[in-house]
């Protein structure tokens, strides 16, 4: 009896022991928590990505507006391939018509000179001297059409055509047209776009210059952080690529519909061809970097996907 109770008082002290003795459990109870935990890394790369895909569309017109719109030789260059467009030489050719038109009294001949003066304007449409004298226009016209966006004054984008007349009377006078030397070189300005509420843009307009430089490197910056503070690198990578993506998509929409809108509030006497050709030469650039960067974004994101296929190849 006696050695049992012994070793029932043993048994009680060794579990006494155990319960005055837990340092065996203490480091698994007090392990640090993680500084950064995964899911709020995820999280933030998840943000991220959507800011970078807003900003890809604002950047790229941003971009547009400084380094585009702003400067008169790519503004330019962007402009003169409408030298050959038919609906814009079809304005050209009117309007120099009507300014010519009654500039040359012929008595009885007025109605030939007339035609003649009309004929010769459309056979010069067609020749290097009138694509020079569309060039010098259009040098001349961005000066008017920085200023209706920066300084509040107009509403339209106009074209003075006096290069072109002045080329149409000496091509003329050099044909030995009568009467020819008496066309006066007329300041004709031919509207190819005309917008009532571009006021409403200006504001706009100087905001996206500011941001023209910074706005792109931001948008970059974004995009690497967005793979760095992620869990797993490359589904960010994946992730961010197709982020890139949609941001070129959502570009090339607004391209679109920004187009429907200005066609849809011209004005009855503005020429709709001549104003939509002017319009697509203007946003090629914005055409042009939508499809880039989709097949930027597409590219990074297939990689990222064909390389975790090949690591879990055995």
């Amino acid at each position: 009896m006696t050695r049992a109770s012994n070793v029932r008082i043993e048994e009680g002290k060794g579990s006494a022991g155990v319960s005055h003795h837990p340092t065996a459990a203490t480091p698994l109870a007090r392990r640090a928590p993680r500084p950064f935990p995964g899911d709020v890394r995820t999280i933030l790369s998840a943000v991220l990505i959507v800011l970078v895909a807003l900003l890809v569309p604002a950047s790229a017109v941003a971009y547009w507006a400084d380094h585009e719109l702003g400067d008169a030789g790519r503004y330019t260059a962007a402009m003169s391939p409408l030298a050959e467009d038919p609906a814009v030489q079809s304005v050209v050719v009117t309007q120099a018509g009507r300014a010519l038109a009654g500039q040359i009294d012929a008595g009885p001949f007025q109605g030939g000179v007339d035609t003649l003066l009309g004929e010769a304007l459309r056979s010069f449409a067609g020749t290097p001297a009138y694509r020079t004298a569309w060039d010098a226009a259009n040098r001349a016209a961005h000066a008017a059409f920085f200023k209706a966006l920066t300084t509040g004054r107009g509403d339209a984008v106009t074209i003075d055509l006096a290069p072109v007349i002045a080329q149409v009377k000496d091509e003329l006078v050099g044909n030995g047209v009568p009467l020819a030397d008496r066309i006066p070189v007329t300041h004709v300005s031919v509207k190819v776009m005309e917008y009532d509420g571009l006021g409403s843009l200006r504001k706009g307009f100087r905001m996206l210059q500011v941001a023209g430089v910074w706005l792109p490197v931001l948008t970059l910056v974004l995009a690497v952080a967005a793979v760095a503070v992620a869990v797993r690198r490359r589904r960010a990578v994946l992730a961010t690529g197709l982020g890139v993506a949609v941001g070129a998509v959502l570009l090339w929409i607004a391209v679109v519909v920004c187009r429907r809108l200005t066609l849809d509030d011209l004005p009855a006497d503005v020429d709709r061809p001549a104003a939509a050709a002017v319009y697509d030469a203007l946003t090629a650039f914005l055409r042009t970097t939508a499809w880039v960067v989709l097949v930027i974004g597409l590219v990074a994101a297939l990689a990222a996907w064909l390389t975790g296929r090949v690591r879990r190849t055995p």
